[in-house]
């Protein structure tokens, strides 16, 4: 059926404005009303009121609440709603928050007297002083809580719903239980009522999960971030706004409304939720780029990692494949890169730069076996005391070329990728758990990898994902490379690059992906060696430098390294990644992403047309519509990496060269 949704929050405004004991307040971009606890009478009304027709409860209904709790006290309980009827301290329906629990009270009038049930979810943590969206499905025996979209937590009990409730002479209290003791303290946006339905297909349609709307009262609802003219703002409200100054910050749901001051660009922006939208400002947009510097290697360059050292400065190390000397780190130092400190590597392929809680890493793929014989990737640990980076842990890794560090569920976790070992190039890499009792890293999953080059982490609303470019299988470059998705503890086989994502199944997530993954055409990537992962506005891309072509069991083609690479688009109703665009690329080994003022950019490493290792590498610009458009073709030898940064002298681009050793940085110049 199609029942309507009822709006208890609207209820209590009937009249567009809040009652006593309301505030309207926005945080993070997002309004809410903060309730008071001297007048909790004064936040209910009649059930009649929603209950038209009828004087009964639903059987079957689900409750959807947008919520930001604040820290609650340990032993305390805080009530989001309640139903009581009139003389009766006994609570008929209603829902209360604890630390890490939430509680779904009903009254049983099933025996004499009638008793209270309580069904309890665990490890509910929303006091994190973000904003969350519940649901709430009840149906006999079983209820169900989706917290933000993720996973459902299913509880069956005893006691069932009652089939008939009666709410004659019963009201609804917004945030309590009609007295002081308990009043919820946090903001509330969305309190529904939902009768007969799962609402999770109907709330889980956005990619901003957590303020996921099915109806919230107009006072509450967004503005426009630039008024139209000098109007009067219809519903007056409080804010948490802050200006933030430095570096470019994120710009997401969670910092709407906030303010960025750029002093380089004497520019103030605000965030819309997803850009950041200029108020005041310096237009900048991207004219020509120059030369900047030569940065002379210790050898030919297979990688760099340009990173900042809080309190300490701008670094970029690069990964130098000759061994002596080894390896480089480079500190920025009036306008310039000059060497810092030298790293004993062998043959060198990457660095990745992490912090785990105060502490700082720096990560080696090694290639080659050291004088002893020994293969060893290393972790360096940044010294306070000493100023510069110590060994810290050795892990045995296979021709590794890639490390990729990333944080799930607050656990940190390194995923290297093993090339080869010997002449075989089907083996496994390894992703390792940080253990925080032993301080190390310790193996936690190995995934089959053939001749693999890249590691990509990202995330898509509550879902974490790793992409691996598979490079050689020992007889052809025309192999797949897959896409993982984060499953009870570890990374399972999703999909090889389109990727379809359960958002609000109610079937079982797992046996839901696997229909998918069964049913869904794999497309084939050449030789790919690496993955980047951006986003423009609210569009995902996920784009795939491809190397080369090459086919033991095939007729050569004419040019082994003139091929295509590719980029894909999350499409949100589809629920898969697309083609967006092929761009021809000469061996292309990186992708770069960046952005000057509103513009966004595309960089690709062109490597080797076939003849020779002298060969432009392009930054395409984003067109909306027509896609990314070449707009600058930038003479390179043997390009294998680009790296972009930021000072506050301007924005630059850093490339290393696989052929010589020198490396250069290039300067962004903006009118």
């Amino acid at each position: 059926t199609d029942l309507r949704p009822l709006d208890i929050l609207s209820e209590v405004v009937p009249a567009g404005a809040p009652v006593r004991g309301m505030r309207v307040f926005q945080a993070q971009g997002v309004r809410g009303f903060q309730l008071a606890a001297s007048r909790p009478r004064a936040l209910g009304f009649p059930a009649s009121r929603l209950f038209i027709h009828c004087d009964r409860f639903p059987e079957e209904f689900s409750i959807i609440v947008t919520l930001r709790v604040l820290g609650v006290p340990a032993k305390r309980n805080e009530y989001i709603f309640t139903l009581m009827a009139e003389e009766s301290p006994g609570v008929l329906v209603g829902l209360r928050y604890a630390p890490d629990k939430l509680h779904f009270l009903f009254w049983s009038q099933e025996r004499a007297g009638g008793w209270q049930t309580r069904v309890t979810f665990p490890d509910v943590s929303l006091s994190d002083g973000q904003w969350h969206t519940l649901v709430l499905a009840v149906s006999g025996q079983s209820f169900s809580l989706t917290v933000d979209c993720s996973i459902p937590k299913d509880v069956v009990v005893e006691t069932p719903f009652p089939a008939s409730l009666s709410v004659r002479r019963a009201s609804f209290y917004l945030g309590n239980r009609r007295r002081r003791k308990g009043v919820f303290t946090g903001l509330l946006r969305q309190l529904v009522l939902l009768p007969g339905a799962d609402a999770t297909p109907r709330i889980c349609t956005s990619m901003n999960f957590k303020v996921a709307t099915l109806s919230v009262p107009p006072i509450l609802q967004d503005v426009p971030v630039k008024p139209a003219s000098n109007e009067v703002l219809k519903y007056p409200y409080e804010t948490d706004t802050k200006v933030t100054l430095g570096s470019r910050p994120r710009c997401t749901q969670q910092e709407k409304a906030q303010f960025w001051f750029n002093a380089s660009r004497r520019g103030l922006y605000l965030c819309n939720g997803s850009t950041w939208v200029s108020m005041l400002e310096v237009k900048h947009r991207l004219d020509y780029v120059e030369e900047y510097q030569n940065l002379v290697t210790n050898s030919e360059t297979m990688g760099i990692e340009v990173f900042t050292i809080p309190k300490v400065g701008l670094f970029a190390a690069t990964a130098n494949r000759m061994t002596p000397p080894g390896s480089a780190i480079y500190k920025w130092t009036d306008g310039k890169f000059v060497p810092y400190q030298n790293i004993p590597t062998y043959q060198a392929q990457s660095w990745k730069y992490f912090t785990i809680g105060k502490k700082v890493f720096l990560a080696v793929a090694n290639f080659e076996q050291n004088e002893r014989g020994q293969e060893f990737s290393v972790i360096y640990k940044w010294s306070r005391r000493k100023a510069k980076f110590i060994t810290y842990q050795r892990i045995t890794t296979h021709s590794a070329r890639d490390w990729e560090a990333f944080v799930i569920e607050g656990e940190a976790f390194l995923a290297v990728v093993n090339h080869r070992e010997g002449n075989n190039h089907n083996i496994d890499s390894v992703i390792y758990r940080w253990n925080p009792r032993t301080g190390l890293f310790e193996t936690n999953q190995t995934i089959p990898t053939s001749g693999a080059y890249d590691w990509e982490f990202f995330t898509i609303g509550p879902y974490s994902f790793l992409a691996v470019a598979n490079t050689f299988n020992g007889t052809s470059t025309k192999i797949y490379s897959h896409i993982y998705i984060w499953l009870s503890g570890s990374f399972q086989l999703f999909q090889s690059i389109l990727v379809r994502l359960a958002y609000c199944s109610r079937v079982p997530l797992r046996v839901y992906m696997s229909r998918l993954v069964s049913r869904s055409p794999s497309p084939q990537t050449f030789g790919a060696a690496d993955w980047e992962v951006f986003r423009i506005g609210d569009r995902v891309f996920l784009a795939v430098a491809n190397s080369h072509s090459y086919d033991s069991g095939m007729p050569a083609p004419s040019n082994f390294y003139a091929i295509n690479s590719s980029i894909y688009e999350l499409n949100i109703t589809a629920q898969m990644f697309v083609k967006f665009q092929d761009l021809l690329t000469y061996s292309a080994l990186d992708w770069e992403f960046f952005s000057v003022g509103d513009d966004s950019f595309l960089a690709v490493a062109n490597s080797f047309d076939g003849f020779t290792f002298s060969v432009n590498s392009v930054i395409y610009r984003w067109q909306g519509y027509e896609g990314f458009v070449a707009a600058h073709h930038l003479p390179t030898v043997g390009c294998r990496d680009w790296e972009a940064f930021h000072t506050p002298e301007g924005s630059y681009l850093l490339y290393s060269s696989a052929r010589e050793p020198l490396s250069k940085v290039l300067k962004l110049k903006t009118t």
